[in-house]
């Protein structure tokens, strides 16, 4: 008998063998890490009832963590400030309780508050594109970049274009790019970054190749960040391209906000930045090219910007990162006395967020969430139409903008603290993606993006609780399935 033929006698027991190791590994990995014993059933159950293919499954979407070597920044970790007893609003005297906030938040994050920031809200690709390409053209020593979405359109050539000239001026540039992202488009901006000669990278990029990276398949890099000569940034959940320039009537028209940031808390961006890029390329990104040479360039920017907004970077990731969004969120709505307003395209809170939204409208906190009432994803917006019912039974109110469908991220507490950046409300920003935000406190940035809430409502139509319930059983039914796949939306 030939070795072939003995290999096909044996191979049924090899191959039973092997699913028994390998349904068993996966099973005790998802006993050991999951934190949710159903999350952890369902993951035993699959692997048992798929052979082979279940632990498959299990490895390129059940372990969704990653670990990245800590990357030391030394003299560039952000100034650490006293902050004002009364959170820098001293003829403000309703938020108080915000220090209990901000004390939760500090111990989240290893990053410190800081004073003297200006932040300005940038509506649209109409205003942030234009703001941020002058930006570049402005770059003295360094431009770092930072999208998930960097299209090869309109507005991705005319990026390409202002980093060219940059590089031209001696200025050193930095892009990194999701590899995810990069497939949005065809051919992929990389082509034309490549063809620039501008330092490039892809974050976790996966092929047939790399079969050794398929566990972190699933993850993305979601931050959105410009910053020039480490003094001024613009971050964000707005991606760079052409759908966003509302005035140019493009076939695909999306709303979104972004911020231009000057003040201390820029450091913070840039070294999140340089972490992501020192994991990817393995390039530590360091000294005055790309970090503002002392706390006085930020103290002589303060006198010169007038910036009263006490601010801090909010990293999040599955990784040193994880949950720090939301135990943020989960702090801001229990410290919430009067008001909660959040803005977001994706609206698939867990549990304990769903209890902490219902608490707070439950002690008489007036929760308004504002959604596109038409998503550039049906899926998700079926999954989100499940669980409205869950907020609205309890007080919360749910306003449906019109289009074009929005993309804008912001949320705000008690007239004073402001959370923006790049996450959603959804599992995927919660516990897959590399999120990057803001939290703000200033009464008068908080009333200026309150302002820019309202006119959204103003337009918007108010869901309620009968509406929903009046649905055909089919949509519901719909909807039900689709949440089934939420954390994967």
């Amino acid at each position: 008998m030939s070795w072939l033929d003995q290999l096909a006698r044996f191979w049924p027991h090899l191959a039973a063998g092997f699913d028994i190791i390998a349904a068993a590994l996966a099973s005790i990995h998802a006993l050991l890490h999951k934190r949710d014993s159903r999350s952890a059933t369902l993951w035993i159950g699959i692997v048992c009832l798929l052979p082979l293919f279940g632990s498959l499954l299990y490895l390129v979407f059940g372990v969704n963590r990653i670990r990245r070597r800590a990357i030391k920044l030394g003299v560039h970790k952000p100034f650490s400030r006293d902050v004002p007893e009364n959170l820098g609003e001293p003829e403000h005297d309703g938020a108080e309780h915000l220090k209990h906030l901000a004390r939760v938040v500090s111990r989240v994050t290893t990053q410190p508050l800081t004073t003297g920031n200006k932040i300005e809200p940038l509506i649209n690709g109409d205003a942030a594109f234009p703001a941020m390409l002058a930006a570049i053209d402005a770059a003295q020593k360094s431009v770092t970049l930072v999208s998930y979405i960097f299209d090869n359109d309109k507005s991705g050539r005319q990026f390409i274009t202002a980093l060219e000239r940059a590089m031209r001026r001696g200025v050193a540039v930095r892009v990194l790019v999701d590899a995810a992202g990069t497939r949005y488009s065809f051919p992929p901006i990389t082509f034309k970054l490549r063809a620039a000669k501008i330092p490039f990278a892809k974050f976790l990029p996966t092929s047939i190749l790399t079969p050794w990276r398929v566990a972190t398949i699933n993850l993305r890099n979601h931050r959105k960040s410009l910053i020039i000569d480490g003094q001024i940034a613009f971050t964000g959940g707005m991606n760079i391209r052409h759908g966003n320039v509302l005035g140019d009537n493009p076939a695909s028209p999306v709303q979104d906000l972004h911020f231009r940031v000057e003040g201390p808390v820029v450091t913070e961006l840039q070294e999140a930045f340089a972490n992501d890029w020192a994991f990817t390329t393995e390039e530590i990104l360091d000294g005055d090219t790309w970090f503002a040479n002392s706390e006085t360039d930020f103290l002589k920017a303060d006198a010169q910007n007038d910036g009263d907004i006490i601010a801090r970077v909010i990293p999040d990731g599955p990784d040193g990162d994880f949950e720090n969004l939301q135990l943020t969120l989960l702090a801001a709505l229990a410290e919430a006395q009067t008001s909660v307003k959040i803005l977001t395209p994706y609206f698939l809170p867990n549990t304990a967020l769903i209890s902490a939204l219902n608490l707070a409208a439950l002690r008489g906190v007036k929760v308004d969430i504002i959604l596109p009432a038409k998503n550039n994803l049906p899926p998700v917006h079926w999954a989100s139409r499940s669980l409205w019912w869950q907020v609205l039974q309890r007080g919360c109110k749910i306003w449906l903008t019109p289009p074009p469908f929005d993309h804008s991220k912001l949320m705000i507490v008690d007239e004073h603290w402001v959370l923006l950046g790049s996450a959603n409300w959804d599992a995927r920003s919660l516990r897959l993606n590399f999120e990057l935000n803001v939290e703000c406190y200033s009464r008068a940035f908080a009333e200026e993006m309150e302002k820019i809430i309202a006119q959204k409502i103003s337009s918007a139509h108010e869901v309620s609780l009968a509406e929903t319930d009046a649905r055909r059983i089919s949509g519901k039914l719909r909807d039900a399935i689709a949440r089934q796949f939420s954390p994967y939306l």
